[in-house]
């Protein structure tokens, strides 16, 4: 009998996929062989290069009022995903979230001290969850092969390259497949929305429709905060509302008018 959130893919498909993708990426020429092993740079000319003056000035308040938005919806709509995927959710809540989150938060702050891009959750890892991977054990193996990625950035950037097509279009032929099976098995979860309340069905749909349209979950959350909330308001049913949603979605609102 099959495990509930395992992959019915079998174990290694996804990544089999993935090597596929790349070898045929490379026959026709989309994929660049850039090497196997290379040193890893120096973060010394980005590493604590900080100017903290100049966040504090009035004029940096938007921007790191934008950047505390997307880090934190980012993050929270991935872990969502994430757990649903791996079968955690307890009762719509996601046990020891404040541990996850603070996790998150270290990772970012960390990585921006080193002048690095965030590292935060990212929806990709739906693609472990799905071979099997729910353990801290899991989570201490990618992170090995994460930090062996310094020595092979070449490899790395070879399957994860993305590929400018003749009308200007940017592909990422080899972990597409990947990623479009996972987001299969994700979709699995809007099984659980109440449709028969629009309350409910209206702002998920708004919510899984936004996010592909305009490439970014933060966006995708924030319509789906904006329409719970004036269709609660126009139903009657404002008393449903958390004051925090309610507090997000005046915050949303602000962002939109302003950008």
């Amino acid at each position: 009998m099959e495990r509930p959130g395992r992959a019915t893919s079998g174990q290694g498909a996804i990544l089999a996929g993935i090597l596929t993708s790349t070898v045929l990426g490379l026959m026709f020429g989309i994929v660049r062989f850039h090497g196997i092993v290379s040193a890893p740079p120096s973060i010394m000319p980005v590493a604590f290069k900080l100017d903290i003056v100049g966040a504090l000035k009035l004029g940096a308040v938007p921007v790191i009022f934008i950047f505390f938005f997307l880090d934190l919806f980012d993050s929270i709509g991935s872990l969502i995903g994430i757990a649903e995927q791996g079968g955690f959710m307890r009762n719509g809540q996601l046990p020891r979230a404040r541990q996850a989150l603070l996790a998150d938060a270290i990772g970012t702050s960390v990585a921006g001290l080193l002048g690095n891009s965030p590292v935060v959750s990212y929806i990709e890892s739906a693609a472990g969850v799905a071979e099997g991977a729910k353990t801290g054990l899991a989570n201490i193996v990618t992170g090995l092969l994460l930090l062996s990625g310094l020595f092979f950035a070449p490899l790395a950037q070879m399957i994860g390259e993305g590929y400018k097509a003749s009308t200007g279009l940017t592909i990422y032929p080899t972990v597409a497949p990947a990623l479009i099976v996972v987001g299969a098995f994700m979709m699995r979860n809007v099984g659980r929305i109440e449709w028969n309340d629009p309350l409910e069905y209206i702002p998920a749909f708004i919510t899984i429709a936004f996010i592909p349209f305009t490439f970014s979950i933060t966006d995708g959350i924030a319509f789906g905060f904006i329409s719970y909330v004036a269709l609660s308001v126009i139903s009657g049913r404002w008393r449903k509302v958390h004051w925090l949603m309610a507090l997000f979605t005046g915050l949303f609102l602000i962002r939109y008018a302003f950008l």
